[in-house]
């Protein structure tokens, strides 16, 4: 399969979606690296919960070393603070705007990032799935990652939004709403699918058949889910995963894959 070998330009029909999984989006740090090596530059950025953090990274313009960087040092607390109103969740989620400007100078919107961003969420009362394509960066994340009794959910265009992986934790849809014709897909946990608060409407089968999707499935077996104590194996697992699927594709020309212009 052709590869995208451009040094400068990013491949605006390209997408790549990055499901959620706590701890384990790690993994997606890797797979972004080895996407940077060979110049794969998707144009289009989608995820869900742990997915949306490190996509909203790759989506700001930072390379994989920097975003590796962050992951390694990594703690719970630079997204969630004890909260002292708990009706909606233990923790407070607010600490999420300050880890933003820390990092980028400011809450930057979602629409002046380098890269096309969305952040599925869903919504509480309709049980659908939102992407959050426009608006405070810091928003769009704090919904994203709003795990149900633990992280409070977010008031957001009319519509009270929480963690997008209770509907659909591999939201390919949504890179193809922000305009996708080829797609990326990773989907972690892939041998126990029943993970509670992970859900996809689209079935693996429907992935792995689909010519215009390349789907990179990293095993999360034995690791860590809920502490960070196994960031340097995720990211080498997530690595070996996209290794794997980009030669498996590269030597599937007679599918039509094609992940390039």
């Amino acid at each position: 399969m052709p590869l995208d070998r451009s040094a400068h330009a990013d491949d605006p029909r390209l997408g790549l979606t990055l499901s959620g999984g706590g701890a384990f989006g790690a993994a997606h740090v890797g797979v972004l690296q080895v996407l940077e090596e060979r110049g794969i530059r998707p144009g289009i950025v989608t995820g869900t919960s742990s997915g949306a953090l490190v996509g909203s990274a790759y989506a700001a313009g930072l390379d994989g070393a920097a975003i590796e960087a962050i992951a390694r040092r990594f703690r719970w607390s630079r997204i969630a603070a004890w909260s002292f109103q708990p009706r909606w969740g233990l923790l407070d989620t607010r600490v999420v705007a300050e880890a933003v400007r820390r990092l980028h100078g400011e809450d930057p919107r979602i629409e002046d990032l380098p890269r096309r961003f969305g952040a599925v969420a869903t919504d509480l009362r309709t049980r659908q799935a939102v992407v959050i394509d426009h608006g405070p960066l810091s928003a769009a994340l704090r919904a994203t990652i709003a795990v149900p009794g633990l992280l409070p959910p977010v008031r957001l265009g009319g519509r009270l939004l929480a963690d997008g992986g209770m509907v659909d934790n591999v939201p390919h849809f949504a890179a193809r709403k922000l305009g996708a014709e080829r797609v990326i897909v990773v989907h972690l946990h892939a041998k126990w699918e029943n993970v509670r608060m992970m859900r996809s409407t689209t079935k693996l089968s429907e992935l792995i058949a689909d010519p215009s999707v390349v789907l990179v499935q990293p095993e999360m077996e034995r690791m860590a889910q809920w502490s960070m104590r196994d960031v340097r194996r995720l990211i080498a697992e997530g690595r070996r995963a996209a290794t794997a699927a980009l030669d498996d594709h590269a030597g599937s020309d007679h599918r039509g894959v094609r992940i390039s212009h």
